[in-house]
């Protein structure tokens, strides 16, 4: 399965656990996530009890109902989510798997590795070029706004620096899987 990879770091104004809290609580998403020009309309949780592996979501989006699930955690330090994009007849079109993995900065800051794993199926593989921008713009959405949604959070901190590149201070890595 060859698929797109990408990578972007983010510092956040508030420390790991409350980062955690806010990323798998499936449900809040609707809130830190409006305004934003993203395909997500709305998000919610479709099983029963707290988020742990095997809860299940389901993103509406512009593009249609795409299904879910927490694939991995290892709380309050990442989480990996699980999502397809499925046919009428049962295929998926994709499969996506957003990670997050938290990083203490010391200064009660939280560095945000979100790395994201795009996989297209059958004539949709063709697409990959258009994919690759796509899924590179809704991520970079979904993590500024999970830095601005804390923004307020520490209000006398020195600016947040991502990481250190010629790209306004913000680190965009991307690549064909093999």
């Amino acid at each position: 399965m060859q698929g797109i990879e990408f990578e972007i770091d983010r510092v956040v104004e508030a420390p790991f656990e409350e980062v955690y809290a806010r990323l798998v609580d499936i449900d809040g998403y609707d809130k830190w996530m409006a305004g934003t020009k993203t395909i997500l309309k709305h998000t919610h949780q479709t099983s029963p009890g707290k988020p742990a592996v095997g809860t299940t979501f389901v993103d509406e989006t512009t593009q249609g109902d795409m299904p879910g699930e927490i694939e991995a955690m290892d709380a309050p330090h990442s989480v990996v989510f699980h999502w397809w994009d499925p046919t009428r007849s049962g295929r998926h079109k994709f499969d996506g798997w957003p990670t997050f993995q938290l990083l203490s900065t010391g200064d009660g800051r939280t560095l945000v590795r979100h790395t994201g794993r795009l996989v297209p199926h059958g004539l949709w593989r063709l697409g990959k070029p258009i994919w690759r921008r796509m899924a590179l713009r809704e991520r970079t959405i979904t993590v500024d706004a999970l830095q601005e949604s804390f923004a307020h959070h520490r209000e006398d901190a020195a600016p947040a620096l991502d990481s250190v590149s010629s790209a306004g201070g913000r680190r965009h890595a991307f690549a064909f899987a093999a």
